[in-house]
């Protein structure tokens, strides 16, 4: 039996979605993966002979690279015979990790029109496209609504949206691909997830690793955007090299890449979100907890974290002060699940515990409930409570907390639950 490679294993998944689903887009960035999962799929349409368009979903964040916005023109209008775009620019809330003042951005925001970086482009659909639309929309709950409004729009029996992540990637995606529920995957395919009934995601490329999305690029003579030559010109290795919101914290460390890339952009940036200049200076070093953080002397991380606390607006203040108090909450009467090793060294080192025998979640882990420790040196440290943990968050303007690995609070689900009541009252 002749073993396949990730290209023979994509097509074939490919072609199991356009047998099997009647309606099918491509989620796109202008990033490389989302390049070649669209490239794969113009190919298969135009060398299949299909008699049907690729429909394509581009979210414009308007603040991007202008090689970004040129390779997106230049891919699209190429192939505008098969692809039916919806490039969106909407004015939905967008995680900032920039500023300690400000926790979300709007881009396209209508009352800033006067600081945005560039226009919108032509063609594009804007709020008025979208009944489901609601200001207090997070980019991430647009994506999901866009999904159902789409199967709906189009009268499709079933729909898939491509999604290009890859498992290399990091460990929360690949827990998107092996932790999700047999019972939501499409037909047991492993690389689907269900969104909502008769809507499905596919990662038709999960198993790829980077160097196949440039073998691919290299081997097929693929167009792909050339701002990753820049990357790679400017020093940034390849698993760096990414396209995305500049705002976001995985973004920090390389946001001053704009000023030396692009500049006329880099330019507009600083007075468009608060807070990006500084990052742009500091984004790369322990100012923002990139690296090593160090402990001032004369304080305990959590006398630490109050102090850091005290330097805040108080409305961010707040939002930290209550995402730990819910920690504190849920470590001390549910507890989180550790693995056995982790619960014998906390033991060993005579932290006091209490283990239980089962959890509620779907692992073999135990709960164990215990209190905020100051700081612990053990492997496995990021699964624990600390207010070391706490002190990098707010260093790193880490508004949603995401460092700690914390979930949405009562509030936030009630608020995402609100918008998507919205939108089915909307539709029914």
């Amino acid at each position: 039996m002749t073993r396949k490679n990730v290209y023979e294993l994509t097509l074939e998944r490919i072609e199991t979605l356009f047998r099997e689903f009647d309606n099918v887009y491509v989620s796109f960035s202008g990033g490389k993966d989302s390049a070649v999962m669209l490239n794969l799929c113009i190919d298969y349409i135009r060398h299949n002979h299909l008699d049907r368009k690729l429909g394509v979903f581009h979210m414009d964040y308007e603040v991007q690279y202008e090689e970004t916005t040129r390779y997106i023109d230049r891919v699209l209008g190429q192939n505008r015979d098969i692809l039916e775009v919806y490039r969106v620019c909407v004015p939905f809330k967008v995680t900032t990790c920039t500023s300690m003042y400000q926790t979300f951005w709007r881009p396209w925001e209508e009352d800033k029109r006067g600081l945005w970086v560039r226009e919108m482009p032509t063609g594009c659909y804007t709020v008025t496209d979208f009944p489901f639309y609601s200001k207090d929309m997070w980019d991430y709950e647009f994506q999901h609504l866009f999904a159902q409004w789409y199967h709906r729009h189009k009268g499709a029996s079933r729909t898939c949206c491509l999604v290009g992540i890859r498992t290399q990637e990091s460990y929360n995606r690949w827990r998107t691909i092996y932790a999700g529920k047999r019972t939501s995957q499409y037909k047991g395919l492993v690389w689907t997830c269900r969104n909502s009934p008769d809507v499905y995601n596919a990662y038709v490329m999960y198993d790829w690793l980077t160097t196949d999305i440039w073998t691919a690029n290299g081997r097929f003579g693929w167009d792909y955007n050339r701002l990753y030559d820049l990357f790679y010109q400017a020093g940034v290795p390849l698993e760096k090299q990414r396209v995305a919101s500049p705002f976001i914290s995985a973004a920090q460390e390389n946001l001053s890449l704009y000023r030396a890339i692009d500049p006329d952009t880099w330019g507009k940036m600083i007075c468009r979100v608060n807070g990006v200049n500084f990052t742009g200076i500091y984004g790369s070093t322990s100012a923002v907890a990139r690296y090593r953080t160090k402990l001032p002397p004369g304080h305990t991380w959590e006398s630490y974290m109050y102090f850091l606390l005290s330097t805040l607006p108080s409305r961010t203040r707040s939002n930290y002060l209550r995402k730990l108090s819910v920690s504190i909450n849920f470590w001390r009467t549910r507890g989180g699940v550790l693995p056995d090793d982790t619960i014998a060294k906390l033991k060993a080192m005579g932290i006091k515990i209490e283990v239980g025998k089962q959890s509620s979640y779907h692992t073999d882990k135990k709960p164990v409930r215990m209190e905020y420790l100051d700081d612990i040196d053990i492997p496995g440290f990021k699964d624990l409570p600390t207010f070391k943990r706490m002190c990098i968050c707010i260093l790193k303007n880490d508004h949603a907390c995401k460092y700690m690995g914390f979930s949405l609070t009562k509030k936030e689900m009630d608020d995402r639950r609100r918008i998507m009541d919205y939108y089915t009252k909307i539709f029914s």
